[in-house]
This record gives C-alpha cells, sequence and structure tokens, in this order.
C-alpha cells in the first residue's frame, strides 16, 4: 500500500486546552499544508521553528504565494524569482513532501503564455525533495500544459471527491473542499470511503489528502480512523433523529422553513444507525411550512 498522509489546510484553529495548536495538531495527524504561506512567507527562523515542534515523521505542504501568480503571472522577473528562493527554503526547513501552487481566473495569465511560463516556474523552482502540485481553479490549460506538468513530474493536483488527475504520477495530492458553496460542505461516510479507495490505490507511491472544508479537522480525523482502523468514529453522542437533534441545536434559529432548513442545515451529516449520512435526506421529507421550535421539528421527524 502507497504511503498515505491525512490532514486540513493549516493547524490554527485545532484547539486543545492547555497545548499549543501545532503540537496539538501533530498528535492527532501527520501531515499539513501550511495555507498562510498563500498570503505571506513565514521567515525562515519561523518555518524551522515549526520544523522543530512536531515528531520526526510529520510531513508539511506549502502554498505558493498567490502574488507569484496573480500580480507576477509566472513571470519570473527580479521581485518574483527573490519570492521563489525563498519559498524553496522555507520548504527545505520545513522538509516539505510538496509545494501546491494555484493557478485560477485571477491568475491573468494568458491561455498562449501559461505553458511556457510554467515551464520557467518549475524549471526554477528548486527545493531538494519537494515535489509541484498544480491546481487549476476555473481555467483550461491546454494538453502542452500538462505535457510539461509531466515532464517535470508536477502533480495535477484536483479534489478528488470532485474530478480525476488528468493523468498519472507517483504522487496523488488533493485539496479536497466537496460540492458546496465556499467550502461550507461536510463528507458522510460514503463519500470518505470512496476518496479514501481512490488515494489509497497501489499505483501511487504516495496520496497526500488535505481538507479544507468548514468541518475538516472532522472530515480528515474520521477518514484518517477508516483507512487506519476500518471504522469510522461515531459524531454525536444519538443516532437516527436524536443525532439530527444535536446536530440542528448546534446553530439552527427558529421559526424556520423547510427551505431554510435544507439551505442552512442540509450540508452537515448525522449519524444515522449504522453510517454518517447527509441531514438533507432527512430534512427534504419535511412538508412545507413554518416550523416555530426544535421541539415542533422532531416531532414531525418523528411522525414520518
Amino acid at each position: 500500500m502507497s504511503q498515505l498522509l491525512v490532514g486540513a489546510g493549516g493547524w490554527a484553529y485545532f484547539q486543545v486546552p492547555g497545548t499549543a495548536s501545532l503540537e496539538a495538531y501533530s498528535q492527532a495527524f501527520d501531515f499539513v499544508e501550511l495555507n498562510s504561506s498563500y498570503y505571506e512567507l513565514p521567515a525562515i527562523s519561523l518555518a524551522s521553528d515549526w520544523r522543530k515542534r512536531v515528531p520526526d515523521d510529520f510531513r508539511f505542504s506549502v502554498r505558493c504565494p498567490r502574488i507569484i501568480v496573480d500580480h507576477y503571472g509566472l513571470n519570473l522577473l527580479p521581485g518574483a524569482r527573490s519570492l521563489l528562493e525563498r519559498l524553496g527554503e522555507v520548504c527545505n526547513q520545513l522538509e516539505a513532501v510538496a509545494m501546491t501552487i494555484l493557478i485560477n481566473t485571477e491568475s491573468q495569465i494568458k491561455e498562449s503564455e501559461l505553458a511556457a511560463r510554467l515551464s520557467d516556474f518549475l524549471g526554477a523552482f528548486n527545493s531538494g525533495k519537494t515535489v509541484v502540485a498544480v491546481e487549476f481553479r476555473g481555467v483550461k490549460p491546454s494538453a502542452e500544459v500538462f505535457d510539461i506538468m509531466k515532464e517535470s513530474e508536477a502533480i495535477d493536483c484536483v479534489d478528488l471527491s470532485n474530478s480525476e488527475p488528468r493523468y498519472e504520477g507517483r504522487v496523488l495530492y488533493s485539496r479536497l473542499f466537496g460540492k458546496g458553496e465556499e467550502n461550507i460542505y461536510e463528507f458522510d461516510d460514503r463519500e470518505l470511503k470512496e476518496i479514501a479507495k481512490k488515494a489509497s490505490a497501489p499505483k501511487f507511491e504516495k496520496s497526500i489528502l488535505a481538507f479544507h472544508g468548514v468541518r475538516m479537522y472532522r472530515d480528515a480525523g474520521r477518514v484518517k480512523s477508516f483507512i487506519e482502523k476500518g471504522y469510522f468514529p461515531k459524531i454525536t453522542s444519538g443516532v437516527g433523529t436524536e443525532s439530527i437533534r444535536e446536530v440542528l441545536s448546534e446553530d439552527a434559529r427558529f421559526p424556520t422553513t423547510k427551505s431554510r432548513l435544507l439551505k442552512d442545515q442540509g450540508w452537515k451529516v448525522f449519524q444515522d444507525t449504522d453510517e454518517v449520512r447527509k441531514s438533507s435526506t432527512v430534512l427534504e421529507k419535511l412538508p412545507e411550512g413554518e416550523f416555530n421550535s426544535l421541539n415542533d421539528l422532531m416531532a414531525e421527524l418523528r411522525s414520518h
């Protein structure tokens, strides 16, 4: 079986009382994607400190600063080249397994120039054993672009819950957002099983799963449990309608309607008897009309 690294986009929101976030996170996961570097590269000394604070087998990936893509358009002018050198050094300090670069509609790189500029970028980036994972969002690269990536052993980074890599390499890197809007999504058991199956394919020497939804730590923890132990941990103390009650009691507002519930709460998951399912599969069975309280809603659900 290939090496499978599972984690999320950053550790800042991973809170355990009495323990610093990075240390707590590194006890729960074996991998993290450094998201803050997309906005500003950390000082080399800070990256070195992070490396020292985690176990030897813990792994980082680093995001390419957006200024290199969105401002410089991958054109390696002196400012961009200087940043790229610093990026390489940050990757070296962290012993990063991957460096991810996002090319989207804001990048303002002409389609006719993308292949040449990406080729220059991949040739200029130098950081030990750090592979480059290229993510395209809202952009349709030409076959030439993918040929250049394959030749450079760069990874076609995709969201495995939505799409497949355009070509196969030794390493799989997936940034997972799900099917919701603005990262508001939570994966159910069936989706996580499918992701785990794809990532565990023997054709990959290494697979990296980086979760980014609003429940990224729970999503990552659940799939990690399934991969390592063969089962998912329960997400609520109750099951069925009692689990729905726990899920809705977090932040559901009343009075409300069926359509509002589906919009605001349908993306969440709940603990059914034998698996975690989407809340929407239950909420969509409700009749139209208004519900004045959680108790009213639960009474209606139990009547079905």
